[in-house]
């Protein structure tokens, strides 16, 4: 079974050296988790949400039951952020809003998180360890 993006995140700060977490990065590598990653350690990547917390319901449901999940979602992420679609800023928040309601509570918590770039703040993860892990993400020049 695949971890859920915030499942992934804890197991790689529990990690102990910096050794054990880019193997963890490496293990758990999908297209989802480097674009959560580049969206909170880029500087280059901003955010058109307003930033701080987000007015949504959480998600209830049991882990593993009726919740999209961010892995199928990051496809849609471009519309957050500067340079990435055209939609009317109501629009953009009423889907992120739709996008966190669907989501695992944890993998919301991950979302908002690096839309704000606060991955660091809860999750022991840093951005060298993130460019050791995945030496080719070239960093700046997104916006």
């Amino acid at each position: 079974m695949r971890l859920l993006m915030h499942e992934v995140l804890q197991k790689v700060s529990n990690a102990k050296t910096k050794k054990e977490k880019i193997k963890l990065l490496q293990e758990y590598n999908t297209n989802a988790l480097r674009m959560l990653l580049i969206i909170n350690f880029d500087d280059s990547v901003v955010s058109l949400l307003p930033p701080g917390n987000v007015p949504y319901t959480p998600n209830e449901a049991p882990e593993g039951t009726e919740h999209t999940i961010l892995e199928k979602e990051a496809r849609l992420l471009h519309h957050f952020f500067k340079g990435g679609s055209n939609v009317s800023q109501v629009k953009r928040e009423s889907m992120f809003v739709q996008m966190l309601e669907g989501l695992n509570k944890g993998e919301a918590e991950a979302l908002i998180k690096a839309k704000d770039k606060q991955i660091g703040k809860r999750w022991k993860i840093t951005k060298a360890c993130v460019s050791e892990a995945f030496p080719s993400i070239e960093w700046g020049g997104r916006s």
